[in-house]
């Protein structure tokens, strides 16, 4: 049984990464499973060369749809490192008679805590101050105390979310600790005590944080665009944690430009890695981190438990975690 896993860079260790930081994860259980070949990374081009012959293969972002599956009769599984699969043509892959997996809620704390940790960057400006101390701006200041940014506090603002999965719903319960008050829309109402589901227009308007955590779909994307942005109030904190395409960046960049977004901290874009012309990056109040709002070592470990999973519970013949095509 031969298995391919297509880019494992940086979900099983961060090649990018200092020595001794990489963080390279225990594969060892894994390559019981079979003949096992592991690519840090793989270009679209690459994809069936490093493919062929693989019965199982494991994916983060290599994209497989109708074109690579028609190359590949030998695939009969495709585990996702992820918990979304828009990287795969589900409809070509059951065509085809291969089963899709992927990883639920194995970042969720990660995420809802890196979620806070952009927002309280953007609040607290943690790292600028930092750097100016060890500039030497405290040494030589006047005064015992003194800062470079407006401070902002939570307690008492309002916490928008939009969308109330698991990591919504772990985002919300921090929200509330910080004394904020929740507002959601959703597509689904679900439990939330203490919050209150709006419809999109009451969110945008009234909400002094909002924060995303939604899948990325054909109605899904630019959810936020240059009409949504106009509603909200001009000093309000926009957090991005789902996906690059749920924001029209171009219209994010232009009101920031504009003083119409009082600050937006993402850590995913559209484009990924971005080009250097990418709107978002030279935008002022903008914070980006490198989409690692999942990659804790912890998760990271969980991810690969759970990829294991499912290949054994596949060979078994008992598949879990299946994503089904649309009926």
């Amino acid at each position: 049984m031969r298995i391919v896993v297509l880019d494992a860079d940086p979900a099983f260790g961060c090649s990018a990464a200092p020595e001794g930081a990489r963080g390279e994860l225990d594969v060892s259980r894994l390559k019981q499973l079979g003949e096992v070949t592991i690519y840090k990374n793989t270009a679209p081009a690459e994809a069936v060369e490093h493919s062929r012959g693989a019965a199982i293969l494991v994916t983060n972002k290599v994209s497989l749809g109708e074109e690579e599956f028609s190359q590949l009769p030998d695939v009969r599984l495709v585990s996702v490192l992820a918990t979304g699969v828009n990287v795969i043509d589900i409809q070509a892959a059951s065509n085809r008679g291969v089963t899709v997996c992927n990883v639920p809620g194995y970042s969720t704390m990660s995420t809802a805590q890196h979620t806070f940790a952009l927002l309280l960057e953007l609040c607290n400006h943690v790292g600028l101050h930092a750097r100016d101390v060890e500039k030497g701006g405290w040494a030589n200041s006047p005064s015992f105390s003194y800062f470079k940014a407006p401070l902002r506090e939570l307690d008492g603002k309002v916490f928008g979310l939009v969308g109330l999965g698991a990591i919504g719903s772990q985002v919300a319960k921090m929200a509330q600790a910080f004394g904020m008050q929740v507002l959601v829309h959703t597509r689904t109402t679900k439990e939330m005590p203490g919050a209150r589901f709006v419809d999109k227009d009451t969110l945008l308007k009234e909400c002094d944080v909002i924060s995303l955590h939604f899948p990325l779909t054909a109605q899904t994307r630019h959810f936020f665009y240059e009409t949504a942005l106009g509603m909200m109030k001009p000093e309000a904190l926009l957090i991005n944690a789902a996906r690059g395409p749920v924001l029209d960046e171009f219209a994010v960049a232009r009101a920031l430009h504009e003083g119409r977004l009082g600050g937006l901290a993402a850590d995913v874009l559209s484009e990924e890695p971005p080009q250097a012309s990418s709107p978002l990056l030279r935008s002022p109040r903008t914070i980006i981190t490198p989409h690692i709002a999942w990659a804790t070592e912890a998760a990271r470990k969980r991810l690969l438990e759970t990829t294991v999973g499912n290949i054994e519970a596949f060979l078994q013949g008992t598949p879990q975690n299946v994503i089904r095509s649309s009926p």
